[in-house]
């Protein structure tokens, strides 16, 4: 053998030994077609795998560059190949360098299995743009390798004979594809089996899908004598330590056979590397032909993808069937550890065969695609991977054989991913996942007849959803369970199957348009349907006390199950025979939802109706009777009632006949909780339904039927079993066991069915809440007989048995007014309560849980009366002791006795304080000390100063009242009587000055304006404040400020006595008195006293209660009077007279001052003639404002006085046409006119004259009626006696007042108590400061205070008066029969007694008052004499 023979050789067995051994192929040794075997094959023992095969032989010589391949370079350098090269044998390429195929090149072996093999695993392999390798196999082994753009390497067609045992190429002449990766297509159609059974050449090479290294297979011919069938894909291998970059074509698909021979099957692409880039396109398909080949196998190792590459797997096209295109091919890839299947959106029904799933290291995804149709054919298979498994773009995914629908499979994943794709499941499928999402997909299980693989679970812990009209079918059983969410979205989403189980969601929405249903909608009748315990008479115990695990049980009763979730929310629609919810918190159905079990329940059972031979037949009876059908002038009895109201558990009944077209069925069972696990709330806004049957839909179920005229009547209403803790049903919402209609020939009408709430332990007392809130309606009315058919009997409609307290099925409180001390739900038992035991302002009440015993308990009708016999605060006070006329006598002895105590003690504490008894006066004393009066009407008389009564010259009055809109001011121009003693324009500037002082603050007379609204006995404390202030000021002024300029006199500018400032007690009168200062030299001044008449002597004050009309006798004036009247006669005369204008009052002056002058010519002129003087009444000194004066005028009773009087009257006095202001006196018309020479402006006042006075009425004119000065009484004691009852009962009567409209409403009590502030409280303070004063004086002024503030608090009490009218007005139609009139309340008709005794009480308070005044001012009672002699001898 020469050399070249000898490397031939090896080249052979190198070729054979690298196709052959796993480290450069794996072989299917152990691959099959499904049809070669038989099928317990499947269930044979395990079988371990073959022992490594033995190391490789040598390699053979590498082709040279130069010399060989006709290149420039070396291998073991740089070889670069720029011309063409033609093989007609295996190549084998190898260096330590690199090797570049220039661009345009074609390397071509084109013989069927012919290799090219390159190995520069230490250099770079290049194919130039453009550039060409054909052949069987190429491999390529170098450290990095490029395909550039055009590039091609192509072993499409070329294969070789692909792996002993395996069925790829198809047999006989039906033109069928070849398979690899997946089957070849056949467009054989053979009706003895089903067309998943039907297909071309069979897959191989599974097990060696992570590394593929076989040929793909030939496909089948349509002629015995030329074989047209395409050949199969080539193989082509790529190892590369370092990138390649794939930027042309690797094709390794089967060959096209045309329309006479089935196409081949792609062949494999396998690629190691550490990176990839590119963006060519790799194929592996199949070849198009009569009937398609099958997709090939990729797999890309690559550990960093940076490519965007195409890659093909598809099977080839179908010419003989155009929908059937090859099965695709798999492609791998290996870092991911993902599975891709993918037909590139060419529809086939041939399927890609799935195998064993790896067990370690597990698949992450697995991604079937493009209408790709994959196929687990095992018996039993676990498929599971990490991560997904997704459909989508029309896939399939089918599990078992059609013909053998007994496997069982495990799917095992993270996500289970469909859109638009299809899983079928023949036989059982455990799935577990953690999400299941599907997207217009279809999961159908077919479960066929075993009973062993009957059952079906799908587990996803997280989240299952379904939308676009998704569907999960089984015809067997059905478990879905899960820990999340389980979401039907909407239209067209369902899960159902003939006995469907959904447990340990967290929550269920059942979408608008979506189904829960179980068992199937006209599905055949087999094993797997499930079976309805119609014939039995006792309820199944797993209605009521289901089992705890919630697994799927075929032997229970059950046809739909939803068990362990917390919140099922339903807008679509859930239906069954027998409905379950077991374990589950809350139940939330939308107006669009519906749980319904109409028509699914027994077609015969208990309550069946009588059928006749023609069909005619009565109702089914349930809850009530059937109704009676009619034929031909007789009855057929309708179905019995049965089962237990209050607790009942049966299905429906039906017609009776199943052999019957239009045959009913009754109504099936909705159980919601159990005895156990209560519901915690049921929503429903829409519907639960378990009605019967009626005979038109049966007609329109059984189209496919004969249907006689005449048929049988309505099904029975079911049965609704709710186990619940609350329940809301909305406005339009339905619960419904309606009987069903019988036929229209006569059929009677099924019977009504049951509905039963079974709550909880319903809390009672104050733990209760209602339970129930009922809008919409509860129906159990029997079916509508035709014809002459009589109507089913209505149903039951039950609660449980309601504690204490409650009725009704929902166990409501009872009404109010009622109690209930037994269990049971009959109305009746809400007994009413005793109306003797209800106070008449009380009203019963609600109570929480109901009332339970008796008495009922009640509230009072208003929150101003108190529990417990609906009193007021003030009636609380007056039961407290006894009732309203033992508390006045208790109240009326109390203030008796308080008074005693006051009174003792007022005697203790100013006793000290009263004056001596009277005495008789001594004639000729300086005083008559038999006048005590004197010191609080006078000022304190000083020492004898008779050098100023020897000096004065003249007195000038201040005009105005001294008040803050009219202050004290002086007239312009000096009087006559002074004019000699002073300077005229010093005296003006004196004038302004003193007016200006004289005149008070803004602010001053606002605060006097707000306290007369607030208080206006503070207004009057605050009035009497300012005039003390600033008569201090006018003192200070002309005593230490005013140098007294306008004065002659030196000495009396020196020495700062020729003017001196006084006012009256009162405040309200002030004048300046002139002195001489001894330097005038005057022998005629100072004048005499019958030189200064006629005189005029001013009243202060100005006829008010608090301000009295006195006349001021000071010792200047008693000093000059003194020169013509004895000094007691004249303080006789001034004690008098100062009586009688205490009993002047404003706004009476013409009756009161008509006394006065009556009193001044009876008692005064008749003693004062003997002494040459005579006395008048007169007003002096008018203001622009109205107001004037009044006092005496002093005049000489001679005749040279009288002319000196008169005779100058008409020269020197105009006549006057001011008038006086403040309600008192219009002047003008009213008087005799004065003139003097000196200057006296003024009038006198005669008897006749007062009759033409003007009087004006001021706001407080009705006060004068109730508060005025009066005569003294005596009786001192007992007067403060009186005053102190009185004033304590006023602080009684205000307080219960206080109290009785605080019983009102807040309001009204702040009203009264602030309209003026706390006026009503205040005269207690001011009467007790009254009583208990020292000294005459101090006690009389406090004591017209305190009369001040009784008269004010009038207002608060007629403020009491308006809030109890418009209280009594506003309530007066609510007032109560039976309350007492003597019970002094405040809404009745004596509201007004505590007011009115207010009133009463402060008028008689203000009368004692005055003559308290008049006792503590007047203690002479002889100064009020008619008789004159008897006047002046006391």
């Amino acid at each position: 053998m020469n050399l070249a023979s000898f490397k031939w050789l090896n080249f052979l067995i190198f070729f054979f030994i690298f196709t052959i051994n796993p480290c450069f192929s794996v072989v299917q040794i152990d691959e099959f077609s499904i049809i070669a075997f038989d099928v317990d094959s499947f269930h044979g023992d395990y079988t371990p795998p073959s022992p490594p095969p033995p190391s490789l032989p040598p390699l053979p010589p590498s082709l040279s560059c130069e010399e060989d391949l006709k290149g420039v370079g070396s291998l073991d350098t740089v070889c670069e190949l720029n011309s063409s090269l033609n093989f007609h044998k295996d190549v084998y390429i190898a260096g330590s360098g690199s090797f570049h195929v220039l661009p345009g090149v074609v390397l071509s072996c084109p013989i069927k299995s012919c290799s090219i093999s390159i190995n520069v695993s230490h250099g770079e392999f290049s194919l130039g743009q453009n550039s060409s390798v054909f052949a069987g196999t190429v491999f390529v082994s170098a450290w990095n390798a490029s395909f550039f753009e055009g590039s091609v390497v192509n072993v499409s067609g070329l294969a070789g004979q692909p792996p002993a045992q395996t069925s790829g190429t198809p047999s006989g002449i039906q033109g069928a594809g070849g398979g690899h990766g997946g089957r070849g297509a056949s467009c054989v159609t053979d009706n003895t089996k089903l067309p998943d059974d039907v297909w071309g050449g069979d897959a191989y090479s599974w097990s060696s899908l992570e590394k593929p290294w076989s040929y793909g297979s030939k496909g089948g011919t349509t002629s015995k004598e030329d074989d047209y069938g395409g050949e199969g894909g080539g193989r082509i291998r790529f190892e590369v330590e370092e990138t390649v970059d794939v930027g042309g074509s690797l094709l390794a698909n089967g060959g096209d056979g045309g329309v006479k021979g089935g196409g081949g099957s792609g062949g494999s692409i396998y690629i190691k590397a550490h990176r990839m880039t590119g963006s060519g396109r790799i194929s592996a398909s199949g070849g198009n032909g009569f009937a398609g080949g099958g997709g090939g196998r990729i797999s890309i190792d690559v550990f960093s993808r940076h490519d965007d590459t195409e890659f093909f797997i598809h099977g080839g096209t179908s010419f003989g069937c155009k929908g059937n295109a090859g099965a695709a091919g798999t492609y791998y890839d290996a870092v991911p550890r993902s599975l891709i299947v993918s037909n590139h959106n060419m529809s086939t029904s041939t399927d890609t065969l799935l195998m064993e799933f790896p067990k370690q290291p597990l698949w992450t995804n697995v991604y079937i695609r493009d209408h790709a149709k994959a196929s687990v054919p095992l018996f039993w298979s676990r498929v599971q991977v990490r991560g997904q498994i997704h459909l989508s773009c029309g896939a399939v995914l089918s599990f078992g054989l059609a013909h053998y629908a007994s496997s069982e499979f495990e799917l095992m994943a993270e996500e289970l991913l469909m859109s638009d794709s299809i899983v079928k499941i023949y036989g059982a499928l455990r799935m577990s996942v953690k999400m299941h999402l599907m997207w217009n997909s279809k999961m159908l299980i077919d479960g066929g007849a075993d009973a062993i693989v009957a059952t079906s679970l799908l587990e996803a812990s997280n989240l299952v959803v379904l939308r676009e009209s998704s569907v999960i079918q089984s015809n067997a059983n059905l478990g879905v369970h899960g820990q999340g969410f389980l979401n039907l979205s909407g239209p067209g989403d369902m899960i159902e199957a003939q006995r469907l189980i959904l447990s340990l969601f967290f929550s269920i929405n059942v979408g608008s348009g979506s189904i829960l249903r179980g068992p199937l909608e006209n599905a055949s009748n087999n094993d797997m349907t499930p079976r309805l315990y119609c014939e039995l008479q006792d309820c199944p115990m797993e209605l009521v006390h289901p089992p705890e695990d919630c697994n799927v049980n075929s032997s229970l009763s059950f046809t739909l199950q939803i068990c362990r979730v917390e919140d099922i929310v339903i807008e679509g629609v859930i239906t069954g025979s027998v409905v379950h919810f077991h374990w589950v918190r809350s139940i939330i159905v939308h107006s669009s939802g519906e749980i319904t079990t109409s028509a699914l329940g027994c077609t015969g059972g208990v309550g069946r109706g009588k059928v006749l031979n023609n069909g005619l037949g009565g109702g089914g009876g349930h809850g009530g009777k059937g109704g009676e059908g009619y034929f031909d002038g007789s009855f057929i009895e309708g179905g019995v009632s049965y089962g237990d109201a209050d607790l009942p558990c049966e299905l429906g009944s039906g017609s009776g006949n199943d052999s019957l077209a239009g045959t009913t069925a009754g109504g099936g069972i909705i159980v919601m909780g159990s005895l156990e696990h209560l519901l915690s709330s049921l929503t429903v806004y829409g519907s639960l339904r378990a009605d019967g049957e009626s005979f038109g839909e049966a007609i329109r179920k059984q189209a496919h039927s004969t249907i006689s005229n005449i048929g049988p009547g309505g099904g029975s209403g079911g049965t609704i079993l709710l186990f619940v803790h609350t329940i809301v049903l909305g406005d339009s919402s339905v619960i419904s066991t309606a009987g069903g209609h019988g036929s229209p020939s006569g059929g009677g009408g099924g019977g009504g069915g049951r509905v039963h709430f079974h709550w909880s332990d319903i809390p009672t007392g104050d733990e209760y809440l209602p339970i129930a809130s009922v809008k919409g309606s509860i129906i159990t009315r029997g079916g509508s007989g035709r014809a002459q058919g009589h109507t089913g009997e209505n149903g039951t409609i039950t609660g449980k048995a309601c504690p204490k307290g409650l009725y009704g099925i929902f166990c409501e409180e009872c009404p109010v007014g009622t109690f209930k001390n037994v269990s049971g739900s009959d109305r009746v038992l809400c007994l009413d309560c005793p109306s003797n035991k209800l106070p008449s302002r009380a009203l019963y009440v609600n109570v929480r849980g109901g009332v339970t015993e008796s008495p009922c308990p009640y509230k009072c009708i208003s929150e101003r009366y108190h529990m417990p016999h609906c009193y007021t605060a003030l009636e609380e006070l007056v039961y407290t002791f006894g009732g309203p006329w033992l508390f006045g006598l208790i109240l009326l002895g109390l203030l008796v006795l308080l008074a005693l105590v006051l009174s003792v003690a007022r005697m203790k504490y100013v006793g000290g304080d009263e004056l001596p008894a009277l005495v008789p006066a001594r004639r000729g004393s300086r005083i008559d000390h038999s006048f005590p009066f004197l010191e609080s009407l006078n000022e304190v008389l000083e020492t004898n100063r008779t050098e100023e009564s020897q000096t004065h010259v003249h007195r000038m009055y201040f005009m105005g009242p001294n008040t803050f809109t009219e202050p004290w001011h002086l007239p312009h121009s000096p009087p006559e009587q002074v004019i000699e003693i002073v300077y005229e324009d010093a005296f003006n500037r004196f004038v302004d000055e003193i007016n200006g002082l004289a005149a008070y603050q803004w602010w001053e007379g606002s605060i006097y304006s707000i306290l007369s609204i607030l208080a206006y006995p503070l207004a009057w404390s605050w009035l009497q404040q300012c005039r003390k202030n600033k008569l201090q000021q006018l003192r200070e002024f002309v005593r230490s400020e005013y140098d007294h300029s306008c004065l002659r006199s030196c000495r009396s500018r020196a020495l700062y006595e020729g003017l001196k400032v006084a006012a009256t007690t009162d405040l309200m009168l002030a004048y300046v008195d002139f002195f001489l200062g001894g330097d005038e030299k005057r022998n005629d001044l100072p004048p005499r006293l019958h030189q200064r008449f006629p005189m005029s002597l001013v009243f202060g004050g100005d006829g008010s209660y608090m301000a009295p009309f006195s006349l001021q006798s000071d010792n200047i004036l008693t000093s000059l009077m003194s020169q013509s009247v004895p000094p007691t006669i004249w303080y006789r005369l001034v004690a008098g007279l100062n009586c009688q204008l205490r009993l002047v009052r404003c706004g009476h002056l013409k009756l009161t001052f008509g006394h006065v002058i009556s009193w001044l010519e009876t008692h005064a002129n008749p003693t004062l003639i003997t002494y040459g003087v005579c006395v008048d009444l007169g007003w002096f000194q008018p203001t622009s404002s109205g107001y004037c004066q009044f006092g005496l005028i002093v005049c000489a009773t001679g005749n040279e006085s009288v002319r000196y009087w008169t005779g100058r009257q008409d020269r020197c006095l105009p006549p006057m046409e001011h008038s006086c202001r403040r309600d008192s006196v219009g002047c003008s018309g009213a008087s005799e006119h004065l003139r003097t020479c000196q200057r006296i402006s003024g009038g006198i006042l005669l008897a006749k004259s007062l009759r033409t006075l003007k009087m004006k009425r001021a706001i407080c004119y009705p006060f004068s009626f109730i508060v005025y000065n009066t005569k003294p009484v005596g009786h001192q004691d007992l007067v403060g006696l009186l005053i102190s009852i009185l004033l304590l009962g006023d602080f009684s009567l205000g307080l219960l007042t206080l109290l009785q409209l605080y019983s009102i409403s807040l309001l009204d009590f702040f009203l009264v108590l602030f309209f003026l502030p706390l006026a009503i409280l205040f005269p207690f303070p001011a009467g007790i400061s009254a009583l208990f004063s020292h000294g005459p004086r101090r006690s009389a002024g406090l004591a017209r205070v305190y009369a001040l503030w009784n008269i004010t608090s009038l207002i608060n009490v007629v403020t009491a008066f308006v809030c109890g009218f418009l209280h009594y007005w506003s309530h007066s139609s609510k007032k109560h029969i039976n309350f007492q009139s003597w019970n002094l309340s405040m809404d009745e008709s004596e509201w007004w007694m505590l007011p009115s005794g207010l009133v009463l009480c402060k008028i008689i308070q203000a009368r004692l008052i005055d003559c308290h005044v008049a006792n503590q001012e007047i203690q002479d009672q002889s100064l009020y004499s008619s008789d004159p002699d008897v006047f002046w001898q006391s």
